[in-house]
């Protein structure tokens, strides 16, 4: 815990600033086993994005080919995580992998 005088937590000084992933703008979600590239066109990518434009077009369709083998992996990205999401993937009976936050590509 650290402690200020009150007014100074936002005082040059005392703010630092980060960049967890030192990227652009560009979103690009990829699946491995297809070698898809899909391009988010401009904003931010939600739970309700992530949900409509990924896994209700491509990885429904995908799981559903592949049967009883296959196994749907994400990399618990916050709209990954959504409740939104999880009931999706449980009503759609999408098998899922568990993994680590910020697991390695």
């Amino acid at each position: 815990m650290i402690w200020r005088e009150s007014g100074t937590c936002y005082r040059a000084p005392n703010t630092v600033e980060r960049c967890h992933y030192r990227g652009g703008r560009l979103l690009v979600w990829t699946e491995i086993a297809t070698n898809d590239i899909y391009v988010f066109a401009g904003g931010s990518v939600t739970s309700v994005r992530y949900r409509e434009e990924i896994l209700n077009h491509l990885v429904r369709p995908f799981i559903a080919a592949m049967g009883t083998d296959a196994i749907f992996m994400n990399d618990n990205a916050h709209p990954h995580r959504a409740q939104l999401v999880r009931s999706y993937l449980e009503s759609e009976t999408i098998p899922q992998m568990a993994s680590p936050v910020r697991s390695p590509p």
